[in-house]
């Protein structure tokens, strides 16, 4: 089986997973990436598309070695043997050594994820492309960790060093003026990233910063179920429940995947395609972000201090862990479902407010009465729908699960006595592409 040479445009995330320890109890230490725009652009916009034009050419060079280790023995090599293979390569000393050692890491993350989809059963599913060569060579994003940066914060300047073979060029660094949004105090950068937007370079930079944590806003408790069409149910232990269909999403993906934009040549994506797929990214990333800021300010009002949410990690294998298979529309949705994305920006998020966000099973939930606790297949009985046949409660499917995952830390039994009027008619919240945010359905519906 030979990979394909099919481009597959390397994903930029704006935030990073959070990495957390208390060193008091009043105190978080974590992570935030904030982005930047460069101010002395014009004077460094060259140095840039070198070390772009770089890590490029360094990619190329990972993925041939790539090919033939698979062509040879079926092997896909690690970030580690792609190091110690290339250190000598002379496209390694392009760049800083670290800022190369990222770049081998992402190749080796993008071969691991599309043999992972592939196993899953996506076979829409390509492996990682050559980059483009000629005029239109495409500017990757280049990493710079501690070791390669220098940092004035007083004059918001930062030095970030070249590789040896760029050094003779003009200088041994770049020297770049930035400037970000007002509220952003940047200090202790643990990573810069350059990143070309389409038009320009801009630079995230990834800081370590204390949080103050507040008191959790109460004992109460709240079951989140994921999903596709309804991206995500809660249900709170006072009986309320939320629906959030993730219809805006569906909208900007029809929209940006187009044929007129999705058009893939020789060359990779168009560059039209490539600024739609960054757009997308952008609006996706924005969603996530309104969508977790909501949820704990819905929290917060309904005092809780710990949330129950689906834990989706493995629902791409079966019980005996061999490969899933949804169909081949169902696989290819599965496959852009961020379930773990959205499940990072909420913990971190509530973390700040004292909020307690427990990753549990979803077995059976789907199919066990929140009610009575009886569990039949048949019980679903339509997109939507639970009916539950042996105590008669009618209630929306995704708010069933919620309780039930809510349920997985109280070790509460189920009631019979339970009113499921809440439970079968939910307030439905939307989002809205002017303001950002979420309104509930009848406010929407008053606003267009």
């Amino acid at each position: 089986m030979a990979l394909l040479d099919i481009p597959h445009p390397a994903v930029t995330i704006n935030i990073q997973s959070p990495i957390t320890s208390y060193e008091h109890s009043q105190m978080l230490e974590t992570t935030r990436t904030y982005r930047a725009r460069i101010v002395n652009h014009q004077q460094v916009s060259d140095d840039f598309d070198q070390c772009g034009f770089a890590a490029s050419k360094l990619w190329n060079v990972a993925r041939y070695y790539t090919q033939g280790r698979w062509d040879e023995d079926g092997e896909i090599p690690d970030d580690g043997e792609l190091k110690s293979e290339l250190k000598e390569h002379e496209r390694y000393s392009d760049l800083h050594s670290q800022s190369s050692q990222r770049v081998l890491e992402e190749l080796a993350e993008s071969f691991t994820s599309w043999y992972k989809a592939r196993q899953h059963g996506d076979e829409n599913a390509n492996p990682p492309g050559y980059r483009k060569h000629g005029d239109e060579h495409p500017r990757s994003t280049v990493t710079w960790k501690q070791k390669g940066i220098k940092h004035d914060s007083k004059h918001s300047q930062l030095r970030l060093s070249k590789g040896f073979n760029l050094k003779t060029h003009r200088s041994d660094f770049i020297l770049c003026e930035y400037e970000t949004r007002p509220d952003a105090t940047v200090e202790n950068i643990q990573q810069v990233r350059a990143v070309w937007n389409g038009d320009r370079w801009e630079l995230h930079l990834v800081c370590k910063v204390e949080i103050p944590v507040e008191d959790a806003p109460g004992d109460n408790t709240a079951g989140i179920d994921l999903g596709i069409t309804n991206y995500l149910a809660i249900a709170y232990d006072d009986g309320d429940a939320e629906l959030y269909p993730g219809n805006s999403l569906k909208q900007d993906k029809h929209y940006f995947t187009r044929d007129e934009y999705d058009t893939e040549g020789e060359n990779g994506p168009s560059r039209r395609g490539l600024r739609a797929r960054q757009k997308l990214s952008r609006r996706r990333d924005h969603f996530l972000h309104a969508l977790a800021k909501h949820v704990v300010e819905q929290c917060i009002d309904h005092e809780v201090g710990r949330v129950a949410i689906g834990e989706l990690s493995r629902i791409r294998e079966e019980e005996n862990g061999d490969s899933r298979s949804w169909g081949k529309r169902g696989n290819k949705k599965l496959h852009g479902w961020e379930f773990d994305r959205f499940s990072c920006l909420l913990e971190y998020k509530a973390e700040e407010h004292g909020i307690l966000v427990d990753r549990v099973s979803e077995r059976d939930t789907s199919k066990t009465c929140s009610c009575c606790g009886r569990k039949r297949d048949s019980n679903r009985v339509e997109r939507g729908l639970y009916v539950c046949e042996s105590c008669g409660a009618t209630m929306n499917a995704d708010v069933n699960g919620a309780v039930n995952i809510r349920r997985k830390i109280t070790q509460n039994p189920p009631t019979e006595d339970m009113s499921n009027g809440r439970l079968a008619r939910p307030v439905a919240y939307l989002f809205n592409q002017t303001s950002g945010l979420f309104h509930p359905r009848e406010q929407v519906g008053c606003e267009s």
